[in-house]
């Protein structure tokens, strides 16, 4: 598994240590706002085991979040193929971190990390990402990173129930390399 290291993050492998921390975060209800119902320690357990099965098997996922300097978890980072029965397909960029770490700019430095990795490694010619509508710390990080929305792109997510958190948005942006 690759890691990636920005100036004050560690994209690395996600270890035991971790656990934890992301369980309390996935308790939190403030961090869990616009992703839907707070999740058991069972369950954010399962998560990080899916997320470690699925980086093995396409090499590339999800990465748990360290700020180098302390070596603090603040959360993840990735790349994550679309899930069925959106109406878009493609790899998905995205980002969850803790309280504490909101309003550092880590979100946007490990994202862009990731679509670097996306379009230098993989060879992706776009990436995309989605939140709730009204998520708008997401969409103004989708913003610092070059990508744009197209108001026709909007859509209903299929999996989750009626509500606030069903109408989301889409944001998109390609490689803009030289010789791309």
């Amino acid at each position: 598994m690759p890691e990636l290291r920005t100036d004050r993050l560690l994209l690395r492998q996600w270890q035991d240590s971790d656990l934890e921390p992301w369980a309390a975060m996935n308790a939190d209800p403030e961090v869990r706002r616009h992703l839907g119902a707070l999740l058991t320690r069972e369950e954010s357990d399962a998560g990080v085991a899916l997320m470690r099965a699925e980086f093995g098997e396409r090499g590339f996922g999800w990465w748990a979040l360290e700020v180098r300097e302390s070596g603090e978890f603040v959360g993840r980072a990735g790349l994550d193929v679309v899930m069925e029965g959106l109406p878009y397909t493609g790899v998905d960029v995205g980002w969850r971190l803790t309280r504490s770490a909101w309003g550092n700019g880590y979100a946007t430095e490990a994202a862009r990390a990731c679509l670097d990795f996306g379009f230098g490694t993989l060879g992706l010619r776009e990436i995309v990402a989605s939140t709730t509508v009204h998520n708008l710390r997401s969409q103004a990080v989708m913003r610092r990173l070059g990508m744009t929305r197209d108001p026709a792109d909007d859509f209903e997510d299929p999996s989750v129930p009626e509500g606030p958190l069903r109408r989301c948005v889409l944001y998109r942006t390609g490689d803009v390399r030289p010789g791309c």
